[in-house]
């Protein structure tokens, strides 16, 4: 019997990635120009038609995905099990293929023989090859069996197995542990777990693209009296500051808009709200390094940034350096800070604001390098 058009794929993706030890979550790593979770869940669904395609990731991240798939993505949790059964309220097909992120090279072949073997639970395993030790005694290896993801499930069954607080490790000791039918079926080498950084030896990851990523951002705010101006992270010596929700920092604006903008994130509105109460009269450099501590992460180094700061007033000649310096130690990266007038024209002209121009350029995190180094 083969299954036909019946199956839906989820790919857990929400783990913190705490035993990688890299910078980069392993999610994040980039093949090419894809991170390894949209790389993963593409390629699976050039081996199938799947009729839905979820994607569970870090309630911190869903977002982020949306930006760059047309997946449906989900908030996961703390546990695996957890954000599977958050994923599986939105499948209605009759089978449910689950795999890893983390198993990043699953050939087609295992694919089409999970396709081909439908049970309550067909599951890959390897046989070891070693000997196995338990409890400091030898038992049958025989009787050993290496299990792997993907799993091919019964949508219902899988459902009904995970309405219990009983945490298991995979589909397949859920269902088994309500009596279900499990089939088992050859795995295979390729489709080994990426757990650590030195699990990164597989042939099918390639080294991320050399692109070079550009990003400009442009913020503008009002003069209000009685209030520190910081541009920058740097108070400026004057009796008015900038009219904002946080400390108004304009210049860090732009810039955040930029670096947002190079890595397809969006832009500073949809990260922090000028609605949400937690923002109000926040130091912009704080909200600067949740930026760059993002960036981070999910695979992305600065190249350098270029700001034009527009203001006919206050003068920031004596500033430009003290800027440009604390900016380039927050980034680690070459920042250039650039001052004009706008030759008393519009409000800038008037007297009444000041506006911000910037430019940013990332690259991907070069994992592949780091690992062969």
């Amino acid at each position: 019997m083969k299954i036909e058009n019946e199956i839906s794929l989820i790919v857990l993706s929400a783990g913190n990635s705490t035993r990688f030890n890299y910078p980069v979550k392993k999610q994040w790593l980039r093949i090419n120009n894809k991170p390894l979770w949209q790389y993963v869940a593409d390629k699976l669904n050039t081996f199938y038609p799947f009729k839905q395609t979820i994607l569970t990731a870090n309630k911190n991240d869903t977002k982020l995905y949306e930006k760059l798939c047309d997946y449906t993505i989900v908030s996961g949790a703390d546990e695996r099990q957890l954000s599977l059964k958050n994923a599986l309220e939105l499948i209605d097909s009759e089978y449910v293929m689950v795999t890893d992120v983390a198993r990043a090279c699953i050939p087609k072949s295992i694919i089409e023989n999970l396709i081909a073997n439908p049970a309550d639970c067909t599951v890959p395993y390897l046989k070891p090859v070693d000997t196995v030790v338990y409890q400091n005694s030898t038992i049958n290896r025989e009787e050993v069996k290496l299990i792997q993801t993907p799993q091919l499930s019964r949508t219902e069954i899988l459902k009904k197995a995970l309405e219990t607080d009983r945490l298991f490790t995979d589909e397949r000791a859920a269902i088994e542990a309500i009596g279900g039918n499990i089939k088992y079926i050859e795995g295979s080498e390729k489709s080994r777990k990426i757990t650590y950084f030195k699990d990164l030896n597989l042939p099918c990851l390639k080294p991320p693209s050399k692109d070079v990523l550009t990003g400009n951002g442009y913020d503008t705010h009002k003069f209000e009296k009685n209030k520190k101006m910081i541009l920058g992270g740097i108070e400026i010596n004057s009796n008015y500051g900038l009219k904002a929700h946080s400390d108004g920092d304009v210049v860090i604006h732009s810039l955040i808009d930029a670096l947002l903008g190079a890595a397809g994130f969006g832009d500073i509105g949809e990260f922090f709200p000028d609605t949400d109460k937690k923002y109000k009269n926040i130091s912009s450099v704080k909200l600067l390094k949740e930026v760059l501590n993002t960036l981070t992460y999910t695979g992305y180094e600065i190249i350098n940034a270029d700001i034009s700061i527009i203001a006919q007033k206050p003068k920031l000649k004596e500033y430009k350096t003290k800027i440009q310096r604390n900016l380039s130690n927050l980034l680690n990266a070459q920042v250039n800070v650039k001052a004009t007038t706008n030759e008393e024209m519009g409000f800038i002209g008037r007297g009444e604001g000041i506006a911000v121009i910037s430019t940013a350029t990332l690259k991907y995190k070069d994992w592949y390098e780091d690992y062969n180094r």
